[in-house]
């Protein structure tokens, strides 16, 4: 099959076109580098139509893998089993199923991204290390942020102590952080850092595997690569070897935002350094405005650590200043009052096309909050790991205690939200007696025990009967779920009145699971799903429900990231917000002031039509000077001196 390349521009062709050494790909913002990433993959399987070779590509959420497995798939439907989009953690996943049995851990683990479950890990490795006569005290129990950090620079338990400057510190941190990841792999759990660091291990302590991975991935594909931290680039280097082969990474080191988290512009520099990548860049932005694309080049150039030979960015799209707006207030209520207005006058059409980004959630509280009293909808994004509703909460503790069927925690769960359910009260103790008839199998006993209870409505024994055979019997996770969702709509009207609060978030996280479930059917096949496959993909997805299409988008800048809107409305730019105190205090020429003035970048990048720029002389009672950025931009003029 032959793709139709003629659309893309001469930058972007040469990338996808390219042969015979590793490229780095500098993509600005707006550059098309999805559409080039999923374009090279594509024709990779194209080209090669009897090579039994898979393409991996590496992406850092489930929603940018699905959109390029969607586009993959569309350009060369017959070839999509012979390409892997999916996130490091997924793919770290795939790996440990596999092979982790060589460190300790079977393939149906549980990965941990609630910080309760993982403090309850840690109060295990306490009680542990007290059992062997160390000493623990009340800050030990305060060690997990430490902990990460050990985590996410790979640091063997061998080491630890040594990582630290006061060596009785560190004594105790190399203790906890021992009995932390011991107590992991006893219990066969991982946290999101573990999952990285133990692919990692795995595959320098067995390069057969790496081997292995290297005959079946010809070709490897990262994305967003600046946001790499420093264990994902760890698997990286293990994965590729000495030969890098067809190595083909995406990235762009103006929106390094995730210093953080681990991300740093050393490592893209390392990337060049390690593999001796050629550069292409691409600096055609198809969505902003020029006047817009004007300002983001003088904003960033003033940043020290960019890559050597970076072009600035020129704008496809016509447009001028003359769609930039730069508003000054006396308070920032007046100044998302006026937010809130300037929407409202809009056309409804163009609700839905605008979002108001600010550098912190407490502002974007606020702005909510103006926008609801202007008779505007609006969402705040939040990051759920958990499932809130009660059914949803039922269905996914009812799988996760099929897949481990002596967990009491599950078995509380299953009872608690089955309560809020149908008002039906199972005691844990009795059912945990009930299951030794059973072999142990909380769940048998639950299902068997629920069907027989007084007061169970006749839709609902019906659902257990049947759906109870599903799980219990043949572990059919999509027949039982969509049963499961069935039966719970049917009484979701009665329900929702009965106990509100139970009900509240059930639509929205309804939505919120089909997606996630087609988009793991997607990835894997029906015929090739587990159980405990889909728990994991599930546990390694945000639970967010998609935002109501007519609402007005609230976020973060670093939310925003790799989103885009018709109308952004960047509001807080003040000294001590957008750059942040903490910036500030580090000084102007700093690690930090240049991450941030990369996050003002990254947000006014995120425009298509129009740019509004907004800041109050106060904000939480304290007296505030206009951002440093609105000078850089060349705004000075509009701002106060």
């Amino acid at each position: 099959m032959k793709l139709d390349l003629d659309s893309l521009n001469e930058n972007q062709r040469l990338a996808v076109e390219w042969q015979g050494s590793p490229l780095l790909v500098l993509a600005g913002p707006g550059s098309g580098k999805t559409r080039v990433l999923t374009m090279r993959a594509a024709k990779l399987l194209a080209d090669s139509p009897r090579k039994r070779f898979r393409v991996l590509g590496l992406t850092f959420t489930n929603k940018a893998a699905s959109e390029m497995r969607s586009r993959v798939e569309e350009m060369v439907p017959e070839c999509q089993d012979r390409v892997l989009l999916t996130t490091f953690h997924s793919f770290c996943a795939d790996i440990l199923r596999q092979h982790g049995i060589h460190v300790g851990i079977r393939p149906d683990f549980t990965i941990l991204n609630q910080d309760a479950d993982r403090e309850a890990v840690l109060e295990d490795a306490l009680a542990a290390l007290e059992t062997t006569g160390d000493e623990t005290s009340d800050a030990d129990a305060r060690l997990l942020p430490a902990i990460d950090r050990l985590l996410a620079n790979c640091v063997h338990e061998s080491e630890a102590a040594s990582k630290f400057r006061d060596a009785e510190f560190g004594a105790r941190i190399g203790r906890v952080y021992s009995e932390y990841r011991r107590q992991l792999s006893s219990q066969n759990r991982l946290d999101f850092a573990s999952l990285l660091i133990l692919a990692g291990e795995l595959l320098g302590a067995r390069p057969p595997i790496a081997q292995q991975l290297r005959r079946v991935y010809r070709h490897v594909c990262v994305d967003e690569f600046q946001d790499t931290n420093y264990a994902q680039y760890r698997i990286l280097r293990l994965l590729l070897g000495n030969d890098p082969g067809d190595l083909f990474v995406v990235a762009d080191d103006d929106q390094i935002i995730y210093q953080w988290n681990g991300a740093s512009p050393e490592r893209l520099r390392e990337l060049q350094d390690d593999f001796q990548m050629r550069v292409v860049q691409l600096p055609a932005n198809y969505r902003c405005p020029a006047g817009v694309i004007e300002l983001a080049n003088r904003l960033i150039s003033h940043n020290l650590d960019r890559a050597a030979g970076k072009e600035p960015l020129f704008a496809i799209k016509r447009g001028g200043t003359e769609l930039v707006r730069v508003s000054r207030f006396e308070s920032y209520s007046e100044e998302l009052e006026w937010v809130a207005q300037d929407i409202r006058e809009r056309h409804e059409s163009e609700t839905g096309g605008c979002a108001v980004l600010a550098r912190t959630r407490r502002v974007l509280e606020c702005a909510v909050d103006a926008l609801e009293r202007n008779g505007l909808e609006a969402s705040l994004a939040v990051r759920k790991t958990e499932f809130t509703s009660a059914p949803v909460r039922w269905m996914h503790a009812v799988l996760r205690l099929a897949n481990s069927r002596s967990d009491r925690e599950q078995l509380r769960r299953i009872c608690k939200s089955f309560y809020e359910i149908e008002g039906v009260e199972m005691e844990v103790r009795q059912l945990i007696a009930e299951a030794a008839q059973f072999g142990g199998d909380y769940l048998r006993a639950w299902f068997e025990t629920a069907q027989n209870r007084e007061g169970v409505e006749d839709v609902t024994r019906a659902f257990l009967s049947a759906g109870g055979k599903r799980i219990l019997d043949r572990l059919d996770v999509l027949s039982f779920t969509d049963a499961a969702l069935t039966w719970v709509s049917s009484k979701e009207d009665i329900m929702a009145g009965e106990n509100p609060e139970g009900f509240a978030d059930f639509v929205s996280e309804r939505e919120a699971w089909k997606n996630l479930q087609a988009g793991i059917v997607q990835k894997y096949g029906r015929d090739n799903l587990t159980l405990n496959v889909f728990l994991q993909e599930l546990d390694l997805s945000e639970k967010s429900p998609p935002p109501s299409p007519s609402s007005v988008r609230c976020l973060t800048i670093h939310s925003a990231k790799g989103m885009e809107f018709d109308h952004v409305y960047l509001v807080g730019l003040v000294e001590d917000q957008l750059p942040s105190f903490q910036s500030i205090k580090r000084g102007p020429d700093s690690r930090e002031m240049q991450e941030e003035r990369r996050n003002c970048f990254v947000a006014i990048t995120r425009c298509q039509e129009s740019l509004n720029l907004s800041y109050a002389r106060e904000y939480f009672g304290w007296p505030k000077r206009p951002s440093r950025f609105l000078k850089e931009m060349g705004l000075e003029d509009e701002a106060e001196s």
